[in-house]
């Protein structure tokens, strides 16, 4: 569930709030408390065949920088 105004403090990741923060729907706080996210890290055995799934899995993250 998203947080909601009034409600409290929520600790999401930027991109899932990042479109209420910009119209003002949420506010961003505590900025100095907070880490910088230096992105995802997938760790998987080095095998030659990946299942089809997988290796889309693995393009996509690779892709969303």
């Amino acid at each position: 569930m998203p947080p909601r105004p009034g409600w409290g403090l929520a600790y999401v990741p930027d991109d899932t709030v990042r479109e209420a923060i910009a119209d003002g729907r949420l506010q961003h706080v505590l900025a100095d408390w907070c880490v910088p996210f230096p992105g995802y890290y997938l760790y998987y055995p080095s095998r030659r065949q990946h299942t089809t799934a997988f290796s889309l899995l693995v393009d996509a993250l690779r892709d969303a920088k």
